[in-house]
């Protein structure tokens, strides 16, 4: 039995207008991605209001409601600011917060990793001056936790140990292929030496906890690696969702003069 009143801590994915002074949140918690409604948050004289801004990490106190929660309190612990005042950041927010939703089920059993992931992810976001490596190792690791990592230590047909000869990426069997069995996918990506290294790096860091991102600062990538990695891991993404996503165009368009 649900108690009536519960406390949480989460971070607000969307928020939408609703009735005359309300509004609908969907929230990634520690204990899944749920959807609470704020009530006369949008009048001026809401005390809830500040602590509820979209991308807002926040500690909120809760009340079971009939068919939605109610939030009853709330306490903000990070407010992201400069990512909601910088738009390169606020993009990349944008498509992490896209791809979390792609990759989670409403009312899903917890996963306090995938809850801690993206927190760690908005902080790096905040201070980073490589935006996209902090992305191609967020995918990387919201892929493994989903059950999805990819194979770049053992070729995806064979699963025999790969080596640097690897030079083909496959979406469709999920990794790089061996070149003896690159007839097993036509249709796989060209993959350079330099972006399979830099995969099998970023995929590293799933290897320390709490700190997915050490280590980034110190990288520099040309932008045509950045781009050619960014291509193979969006190719394997649209494969597993059979979509592109929404925010993919808004961010190659805020990126591409950064």
């Amino acid at each position: 039995m649900r108690e009536r009143v519960y406390r949480t801590e989460a971070l607000i994915l969307r928020r939408n207008d609703f009735n005359e002074a309300d509004r609908l949140l969907l929230l990634a918690t520690p204990n899944g991605k749920r959807r609470l409604i704020a009530k006369g948050v949008r009048k001026t004289t809401s005390r809830l209001a500040g602590s509820l801004e979209l991308f807002t990490h926040t500690n909120m106190l809760a009340a079971t409601g009939r068919n939605l929660d109610i939030i009853t309190q709330s306490q903000t612990i990070q407010g992201f600011s400069t990512l909601r005042a910088e738009l390169p950041r606020l993009s990349c927010a944008y498509y992490i917060t896209e791809l979390y939703d792609k990759f989670t089920i409403e009312e899903a059993e917890e996963n306090r990793q995938l809850f801690a992931l993206l927190i760690q992810t908005f902080t790096a976001l905040e201070t980073t001056a490589n935006l996209d490596l902090v992305l191609r190792a967020y995918e990387l690791r919201l892929l493994h936790q989903s059950g999805y990592r990819p194979h770049l230590h053992r070729c995806a047909a064979s699963h025999e140990l790969l080596t640097e000869e690897a030079n083909r990426f496959s979406p469709t069997l999920g990794g790089a292929l061996d070149p003896r069995y690159a007839h097993t996918d036509r249709n796989a990506l060209p993959m350079s030496l330099n972006a399979f290294k830099l995969l099998r790096y970023l995929q590293t860091l799933e290897d320390q906890p709490g700190k997915p991102y050490a280590g980034l600062e110190r990288l520099r990538i040309s932008t045509s690696l950045h781009k050619e990695v960014a291509e193979l891991l969006r190719s394997y993404i649209r494969t597993l969702l059979e979509r592109e996503l929404k925010t993919v165009a808004f961010l190659e368009d805020v990126m591409r003069d950064v």
